[in-house]
């Protein structure tokens, strides 16, 4: 489900009327804990929690002109979904995260790589989300992610050679 929006304030007044409230409340308390740097911003044409292109020029690897993404939500057919790429980059981070999870929910984690799916918005544990948000700064995520794509980088053009 694509967002209905060109702004941040647009997608988040556009949303169906049952996902406005926890949709807006996500998005509060991820823009209330995310560090110094970050900021919400129209990622891939949905709302993103990006490091801007004043921060690191150089923006995402795969589209230079997007800013580098790190976290995101969107309003899906059957869920709200929450997107960190730091518990898709980090293994600390992602044991951390599905540790604390049941101790903030009772409904199973339902997970891929990096996105989160909340099939009952009442089951958003805000807390969780907020403390997962604190634990990365700008210049971590930009270290890791540089770390992370040099590697790739390099393994990609040693397969290229042979």
């Amino acid at each position: 489900m694509k967002a209905t929006g060109k702004t941040v304030m647009e997608i988040l007044t556009n949303l169906p009327e049952d996902r406005a409230e926890p949709f807006n409340k996500l998005h509060d308390v991820i823009v209330k804990n995310m560090p110094k740097g970050f900021e919400a911003a129209i990622s891939y044409g949905g709302l993103g929690y990006v490091v801007p292109h004043k921060i690191y020029p150089a923006g995402y690897h795969c589209k230079p002109s997007e800013p580098l993404p790190f976290a995101g939500i969107a309003s899906q057919k059957g869920s709200i979904n929450f997107y960190h790429m730091g518990i898709y980059a980090d293994k600390k981070l992602l044991k951390w995260f599905v540790a604390e999870y049941p101790k903030h929910c009772k409904q199973k984690l339902d997970m891929g790589k990096s996105c989160i799916r909340f099939k009952k918005p009442d089951d958003i544990p805000y807390k969780l989300i907020g403390e997962l948000m604190k634990k990365i700064t700008v210049s971590q995520w930009i270290e890791k992610y540089e770390s992370a794509f040099k590697s790739n980088l390099k393994t990609a053009k040693a397969k290229a050679k042979k």
